[in-house]
């Protein structure tokens, strides 16, 4: 029994060090949802050709993380294996292993309950996020909820072509601001970089403009050709822009 009790608390250790993975990624600007699915792939081994997992492996943090994890997913699966086989192993005979198969299912169970629990989510989460802050210099923060991604809102790269509305115009002519637009960084064609940039930036043809906003408007935006088609679709923004702004107001008049 005493080589179930140590399956068990190896099964509890690994679901312990992908929940400090989860917040370690999170600590690098990863939404939950995507940390947890990366912490796990990475510490079962399953690999996914995804976006998500581009952008783990192209940040040398997370990158770091993703070896940990791979390794001690893997020392773990052997002695997952290893401890398994020796529970069942020395059993000397069938009713032995019937039961000792009962309490590592019964266990595991217990296991996965326990984990699932709002509890252990919220205390566990709470405990590693201190240990990090105090022990650390990363920065906890969860951009995703942050800037509410969850609610139609999306931050994204758009490459400007030359046809594109947005070409060799300045910031303050494009106005996006009022269309719920915020330019939050403009990667020139040549490697140079403006964070925050202001009114006067100008947007050439190639660059690569990082933008946050409602997702329906900035697809419209990736779209909008240097025409008047251009400037009537850019009329049409500012004002479901500003009739949402005033509804948005009216919902929150009406809830106070």
């Amino acid at each position: 029994m005493i080589a179930v009790g140590s399956l068990l608390l190896l099964v509890l250790v690994i679901l312990l060090v992908a929940r400090v993975a989860t917040v370690a990624l999170m600590a690098t600007g990863l939404p939950f949802e995507v940390a947890r699915f990366q912490a796990r792939t990475m510490l079962t081994g399953v690999g996914y050709t995804t976006n998500e997992s581009e952008s783990v492996v192209t940040h040398p943090l997370r990158r770091r993380i993703a070896m940990i994890l791979m390794l001690v997913g893997n020392v773990g699966l052997v002695s997952i294996v290893a401890t398994t086989m020796l529970s069942f192993a020395t059993s000397a005979n069938s009713g032995q292993v019937l039961t000792r198969l009962g309490v590592t299912l019964g266990g595991l169970g217990a296991i996965f309950l326990l984990t699932r629990t709002t509890f252990f989510e919220r205390r566990v989460t709470r405990f590693i996020t201190r240990v990090f802050r105090n022990f650390t210099d990363l920065e906890l923060r969860d951009f995703h909820h942050l800037m509410q991604l969850s609610f139609d809102y999306a931050v994204t790269e758009l490459q400007v072509r030359p046809e594109d509305w947005l070409a060799e115009k300045t910031l303050a002519d494009l106005e996006l601001p009022d269309e719920g637009v915020l330019v939050l960084a403009v990667q020139r064609a040549d490697g140079g970089f403006i964070g925050a940039p202001r009114g006067g930036t100008v947007v050439h043809r190639y660059d690569t403009l990082v933008l946050y906003g409602r997702s329906e408007v900035l697809a419209d935006l990736d779209m909008r050709p240097a025409t008047p088609f251009g400037d009537d679709a850019h009329a049409r923004a500012v004002a479901e822009a500003q009739a949402a702004e005033i509804d948005d107001e009216d919902e929150t008049t009406a809830e106070a």
